[in-house]
This record gives structure tokens, C-alpha cells and sequence, in this order.
């Protein structure tokens, strides 16, 4: 099966496509740019979800769900807000037969029509803070696409807070990001760097957007989630204002914040290789797959028996496969649950159970181990964690491998030129040296980090003094 992959070496785009379709993650719609989840690939996001999903409660956000459709004067509510999303809008004109007496747009996010919401549900102090996630779909008119990472169509949440002072909403704004992080790091075993945006990088209609980018296998950066504090654009263009403990009126303070199953996208180019999938266990449809190995009835009612108790020990909360099938041979097995990246394998054969073992192979390293049955269970459950911490451990030395510092302009451009990676470099914080920096490499500033240290510099176009250091790269 690893041989219907086309090596990352020869083509990185088409080794992405190959895994995505090869292991069932996602195939392609009838409707050019959109996609179709498989199961498989859906049961990925299902664990991202419950896991976001939980958070979010936690810290004390609901559920809700607000219409797919937006009036098109809505949109327009918000000068940045319209001009940055315009491109991208998906419009109804007709329907039931009919010309809609004003034009539809199908959501390419849905701050407008939440804060027309907003404006009812809003008028004293003590309806705040209003803490509201919703996980929906989202149409944008993408001129180029590719599965899960850049759809018309996908899947994602998104949060819409409003709070009485900036203090609470920039607090909500930060609290998301680190959510975001330690989901990012701890769930999906990508290492990402938080930070600021720039102006020209950040979401229409936000005062200051936050993110966490990661770096794939090429050297590209990913935008893996973004929170945006709003200010009180939204609240001041849709006229959203609440009573104050002085019996005073003022506007909201918002924030918005998502992530999508572009995250699919980054768990694939972030850990995989040319054999397929490599699944970080807290997030792997599957953690642990038992192949049995027999040749007579005698050795697989044996073999059989092993197999089913050590299924039975297993704890319901995860996720163990007995692949009993008989129509296949062992080979293939192992070569198709490498395909879809299941962390562990358990191989059992008759002189396996006569010495009282199993063996165990890991999908990230190849390495394999016996384990007595008695334990085997227990072991496998520690193996699991060494998974993960090894996949994380792994990226995290690809991203310091491949981050440079660099503070001459000509170095800045044949680095760029010849490959890929993150670049930490002084920048003097103007649109429009982004902007030429973009058009000379196809780099951008990917974020100010938040750990980025004050430093004297010179930015790296113009010379111009700079007090910290921006991470620039290409990216999806």
C-alpha cells in the first residue's frame, strides 16, 4: 500500500493528496473546491471537537447555533469587515422560484448576524459577559483549494464573546490562544508559536489578531487557529450597548476566535511519512490495533483467545481493533493500519502465546518490543504515552533545525529562494515593507511572538530600527 504514496522527497503537495485519499481520510465532491469527510476522517475531528468542546465549558462558554444564510446588508455593517470578505461571499439571489428581494450570503463567518443577535439580547451589565461557541460550516469562494487545508466549504467553531470593559475581552482574548496552544502542543503534538499578527495579516474587523503557527514538513508555515480581539467595531456598527452599574450606556467589548478541520490538514503534513499516517494517540480513531497470526484453527482459537482478553482489559474510554479478519493475510494488515497511522500494533502468534508474550510495534519509530501478556495491556497503555511525547518531541527538533536568524537582506532573500523554514528577523513594523518583502521571497511576517524579547535590530528592508524579531515564512 506505502507504495501508492508518492514520495515527500519527490512531490510534498502530491504525498499530502495521496495520504489524505489512501487512508480514507477525505475524498473529493462533486462541487469543484469542496470535499467529503469519510468516517475515518471525521472521527479525527469528533476527538478534536470533544476535547475543544470541553474546554470551552469549562471556562464557562454554551452551545449555540445561528443561521447558515446573512443578509447582505449586514455584511456591510462593517467597513473592514465587508472588504476583506467580499472576494470570498458566496451569494443567494433566487429562491422558492423567485428573486430574493435582498441578495443572501452564505456565512463566511458570522460575526454580523451575531451581533445583530447581540443587540437583543444585550442591555445591562448583567446580561455580561456573554460567552457564546458555536461548530458549524462556513462557505468561502476559494480560488485554489486542497483537501482540509483550504476548502469552499469546511468545518470549524467559532466563539463570539462580548464583555462590559477591554480588560475582560483582551483577558477572554488570550485565555482562547492559550487554549488553542495547549491543544495544538499537548492534544495534536505540533509545537506552534503564539503571537501577535500584523496589520496586514490580521482578521477584517479586528483591533489585534492573535495566532499559533506551526510548521510543517516542508519548512511552510500553517496558521493552525487565531483569536481576534474586536474592540467595539462590531458593537458600534450594529449599535450592541448595555446599561453600566452607573446607569450609564456604553458599547461592547468583543472578541471571535476559531479553529477548523484545517487541523486534519496540519496533524497529516506535521507527523506522516511515505508509509501514511502517523497519529498522535489522543487523537488516533484507533490507539492500539491487534493482529493475530495463525495458519490452523487449533493456533487461531488460541491465538483468538489472547487477543479477546486483552481487548476486554482494555480501558472503555479508548479505543482498541481486533483485525480478525481471515480474508486477508497478516502483511497486509500491517501494511493498511500503517496507512492510517494507528499508534500501536500488537502482533500475537501461536509461539507468542506459548512463551507467554506479544509483540508490540510502534508506528512512529518502526521499533518493536515484546510485552508479557500479563501486562501487556499496562504496558501498552505507557508505550502510548511515549508515542506521543515522541511524535511532539520529533517536531519540535524539525521546527529548531529549520529556524534561522537572519539580519542581512540578501541572506533574508537566497534563504527563501532555495527553501523553506521559519525566519526570525527584524522587522520595522510597516505594511508596506511586508508587502515588498512578500512580493521579493513569498515570505511573510507570520506572527510577533509573545515570547519574542526586546532587542535592538535593524529591519531587515528597510534598516530602519526594529525592537524585536518576527517570524517570517511561506505558508498555506
Amino acid at each position: 500500500m506505502a507504495k501508492q504514496i508518492t514520495p515527500r522527497s519527490q512531490d510534498y503537495s502530491k504525498w499530502y493528496h495521496d495520504i489524505v485519499l489512501k487512508a480514507g481520510l477525505a475524498d473529493y465532491a462533486p462541487v469543484k473546491g469542496c470535499m467529503i469527510i469519510k468516517p475515518y476522517g471525521y472521527a479525527i475531528w469528533e476527538k478534536m471537537q470533544r476535547y475543544l468542546d470541553d474546554r470551552f465549558k469549562e471556562t464557562g462558554h454554551q452551545n449555540a447555533y445561528f443561521p447558515l444564510f446573512i443578509p447582505e446588508s449586514f455584511m456591510k455593517k462593517e467597513a473592514e469587515h465587508v472588504e476583506g470578505f467580499a472576494p470570498e461571499c458566496a451569494v443567494v439571489t433566487h429562491g422558492g422560484g423567485k428573486k430574493l428581494e435582498e441578495p443572501l450570503m452564505i456565512r463566511p463567518t458570522s460575526e454580523t448576524i451575531i451581533w445583530d443577535t447581540y443587540r437583543k439580547w444585550i442591555q445591562s451589565y448583567r446580561d455580561l459577559p456573554l460567552l457564546i461557541n458555536q461548530w458549524a460550516n462556513v462557505v468561502r469562494w476559494e480560488m485554489r483549494t486542497r483537501l482540509f487545508l483550504r476548502t469552499t466549504e469546511f468545518l470549524w467553531q467559532e466563539g463570539h464573546t462580548a464583555h462590559a470593559s477591554e480588560e475582560d475581552a483582551r483577558k477572554e482574548t488570550m485565555m482562547i490562544l492559550e487554549i488553542y496552544r495547549q491543544f495544538a502542543e499537548d492534544i495534536m503534538a505540533v509545537p506552534v508559536i503564539p503571537g501577535l499578527k500584523s496589520e496586514n495579516e490580521k482578521f477584517a474587523g479586528a483591533v489585534d489578531t492573535y495566532s499559533i503557527e506551526a510548521m510543517m514538513q516542508d519548512g511552510d508555515a500553517l496558521q493552525a487557529g487565531t483569536s481576534h480581539y474586536l474592540g467595539q467595531n462590531f458593537a458600534k456598527a450594529f449599535d450592541v450597548k448595555f446599561q453600566d452599574e452607573n446607569s450609564e450606556l456604553n458599547y461592547v467589548y468583543a472578541t471571535s476566535w476559531g479553529v477548523s478541520t484545517r487541523l486534519i490538514g496540519a496533524l497529516v503534513m506535521a507527523h506522516s511519512d511515505d508509509q501514511g499516517l502517523i497519529m498522535p494517540p489522543k487523537l488516533a480513531p484507533i490507539e492500539v490495533v491487534i493482529v493475530p497470526i495463525y495458519r490452523d484453527e487449533d493456533s487461531r482459537s488460541r491465538v483468538l483467545e489472547v487477543a479477546n482478553r486483552l481487548v476486554a482489559e482494555y480501558p472503555n474510554k479508548l479505543s482498541i481493533k481486533l483485525d480478525d479478519r481471515d480474508e486477508v493475510r497478516p502483511g497486509w494488515k500491517f501494511n493498511e493500519w500503517e496507512m492510517k497511522g494507528v499508534p500501536l500494533r500488537i502482533e500475537i502468534g501461536p509461539r507468542d502465546v506459548d512463551a507467554g508474550k506479544v509483540t508490540a510495534a510502534r508506528r512512529d519509530t518502526g521499533e518493536k518490543r515484546d510485552l508479557p501478556i500479563e501486562s501487556a495491556v499496562t504496558q501498552a497503555l505507557a508505550l502510548l504515552d511515549e508515542i506521543q511525547q515522541g511524535i511532539y518531541d520529533k517536531a519540535h527538533a524539525f521546527r529548531k533545525e529549520n529556524t534561522h536568524r537572519i539580519d542581512k537582506w540578501d541572506d533574508f532573500k537566497e534563504f527563501f529562494k532555495n527553501g523553506s523554514g521559519f525566519v526570525e528577523a527584524h522587522w520595522n513594523g510597516k505594511t508596506e515593507s511586508e508587502l515588498e518583502i512578500q512580493n521579493q521571497t513569498k515570505a511573510t511576517v507570520r506572527n510577533i511572538p509573545l515570547s519574542a524579547e526586546e532587542e535592538d535590530g535593524k529591519c531587515i528592508l528597510t534598516g530602519e530600527p526594529s525592537s524585536k524579531r518576527v517570524i517570517f515564512s511561506k505558508s498555506y
